[in-house]
């Protein structure tokens, strides 16, 4: 089968397209054909080997050849053990680990898939997996958005932060969303109340404070996070640098005692319960995966390059 490989951490240029050896399932796994994955900025974080924990699968190269984690397509086949899924069935979800479905072909246990809504088309449901859990635990499931709440998505125009956006208006919040120039109108459109272009304001320095903000690509320090908390507000770190992992760890119960803000980090385990969750809401039309671009198998590397240089407005699908 083809698959995009890479054998080294680098830019974009290290993927290139190689037959592998088709995957064969145990008896406890699913065999999929795939036939949409989308980037997500964990693929971004596993091809770049940063930050320092994106390495844990391979300290100074890979030790495993294939990215992306989000898939759709439908079952070719399972194992003896495995009675949830049969041939034939649609399904869609994240794969463990956060690999191998830049392939034609996976293999996976399928606690973390689910069936596809007809309502919603291969690639919409692979837009949806790992940027939607995101965005429902930090803005319903841990976030408890409530009506007139102030809300800040730092990312917003990316994966996650698109669903976020939508979810905290959803649930009745004041939203301002942060990301590049060219995302502002992106964000107006998915229901933004305010919009910051970060390359030109520092939302920590404008005197507002915000009830929640979600973070997915935190790199300030947390002393500039809490200064824009309302007291007893929350900020989430979704994903950024190691050093302000490190600094919620060590910080962050100091400034919840002494400035009864709450900062910490937003634990998500992939989890099939929140994956039917935010899904129903996108196959009712209350929400939508919003897809920038797609691309075939062979221009994964321009799909990720376009993610990595920060241009990807909401998803980027890969259709196989």
């Amino acid at each position: 089968m083809r698959a995009m490989v890479y054998e080294k951490y680098g830019s974009p240029a290290v993927l290139h397209l190689a037959e592998v050896e088709k995957p064969v399932p145990t008896d406890d796994e699913v065999l999929i054909k795939v036939h949409a994955v989308s980037v997500n900025g964990s693929d971004r974080e596993g091809l770049i080997g940063k930050p320092l924990y994106a390495r844990l699968g391979g300290l100074l190269k890979p030790r495993h050849h294939i990215l992306g984690s989000d898939i759709a397509g439908r079952v070719e086949s399972t194992g003896n053990n495995n009675t949830e899924f049969k041939p034939g069935d649609e399904v869609f979800g994240e794969l463990p680990g956060y690999r191998g479905g830049f392939a034609e072909y996976v293999c996976t246990h399928g606690r973390t898939m689910a069936l596809k809504p007809a309502s919603l088309s291969f690639e919409e449901a692979a837009a949806i997996p790992q940027g939607g859990v995101i965005a429902l635990q930090g803005i319903r499931e841990r976030g408890r958005v409530q009506v007139g709440q102030r809300v800040l998505v730092n990312g917003a125009g990316g994966s996650a932060g698109s669903f976020a956006i939508q979810l905290a208006k959803l649930y009745g919040a004041e939203v301002t969303g942060v990301d590049n120039t060219g995302k502002l109108d992106f964000m107006r459109s998915l229901g933004a109340d305010h919009v910051i272009d970060y390359t030109r304001d520092d939302f920590t320095k404008s005197g507002k404070q915000y009830d929640l903000i979600l973070d997915p690509v935190a790199h300030r320090s947390v002393f500039a996070y809490q200064r824009a908390l309302r007291p007893n507000g929350t900020y989430f770190f979704v994903g950024g640098s190691a050093a302000v992992i490190f600094q919620i760890l060590l910080l962050g119960p100091w400034i919840k005692g002494a400035k009864a803000k709450n900062i910490r980090m937003l634990m998500v385990p992939q989890n099939r319960k929140d994956l039917i969750s935010i899904t129903q809401l996108c196959g009712a039309g209350t929400i939508f995966p919003a897809i920038d671009k797609r691309y075939s198998l062979s221009e994964v590397p321009e799909a990720l390059r376009y993610v990595v240089e920060g241009h990807a407005k909401g998803k980027v699908v890969v259709t196989v």
